[in-house]
């Protein structure tokens, strides 16, 4: 029997990098998914977004590993996509007990897009706050419990947003996601529903891997050293995925409103 047999994800940025890895781990440990992404592209962006053919290829893999998946297209700024997509997948898959507010966007660029900070505020802040209030109903009224994973950064506890809108508002709604997590541990304890967040490092993703924030980064020397402590550039999605799995298991049944860095020690680093 596996850790996460009869457990249904639901999981936002799922066509590819961390979202794939968690939804492919969590298949793997034995849940089903409800999968959404946007799948478009977005202008204050510098970078291809994921597309249909993305999020088909991620509920391929998951049914690879013989659990099913449900995708929608859906906005995480949309509240009544999120809420119809998690009711329909429900609905063929059984109730949510686990979710995973990954989505997100990195509108990091020398350009300084007027549009940035607003767009990742309303992605990586307003979003996960969309996703996690979409799925609170039914998961109570299930009676069982269940755990809650808000993807962070280390962006999320250091100021290392830079000096461009797009860095501004993604340290900003990054913190911001901090305090929802300790707001909803508080408020949703009483229902044994955990909430937690992971804070990773820069992670082997198309999001990190673009020319954009590589330029972006060029134009930031206030940033100063941001290696990390040990001796690797980037984690893997699939370490994220791991500590997001140890974190929604019952391993993990005690553990709620932490701050779970994945950064390789950055953020102990002198």
């Amino acid at each position: 029997m596996s850790k996460l047999d009869g457990r249904v994800v639901f999981i936002t940025g799922a066509a590819r990098g961390q979202g794939r890895a968690h939804a492919l781990r969590l298949a793997a440990d034995g849940a089903d998914v409800i999968g959404v992404d946007l799948c478009a592209s977005i202008a204050s962006v510098p970078y291809a977004l994921a597309t249909p053919e993305d999020l088909d290829q991620t509920r391929r893999a998951v049914e690879a590993l013989g659990r099913r998946m449900m995708t929608y297209q859906a906005d995480v700024r949309d509240f009544g996509a999120l809420q119809k997509a998690l009711d329909g997948g429900a609905a063929e898959l059984g109730p949510v007990n686990i979710v995973i507010a990954n989505a997100g966007i990195a509108p990091h660029s020398a350009e300084n897009h007027p549009d940035a900070y607003q767009d990742v505020i309303d992605i990586n802040l307003t979003g996960v706050l969309n996703t996690v209030e979409a799925a609170i109903p039914s998961m109570i009224e299930h009676g069982a419990g269940g755990a809650i994973v808000l993807c962070g950064s280390t962006a999320g506890v250091r100021g290392i947003g830079g000096s461009t809108l797009g860095g501004l508002g993604y340290s900003a709604a990054k913190h911001g996601v901090v305090g929802l997590m300790r707001n909803y541990a508080n408020n949703l304890a009483a229902h044994n529903i955990r909430v937690n967040v992971v804070l990773p490092t820069g992670v082997r993703t198309p999001m990190a891997l673009t020319e954009a924030m590589a330029g972006w980064f060029a134009t930031q020397p206030g940033l100063g050293d941001m290696s990390n402590l040990l001796p690797v550039d980037l984690v893997e999605p699939d370490d994220v995925a791991a500590a997001v799995a140890w974190l929604v298991s019952d391993e993990a049944r005690y553990i709620t409103g932490v701050q779970l860095p994945v950064d390789a020690g950055f953020l102990n680093k002198r």
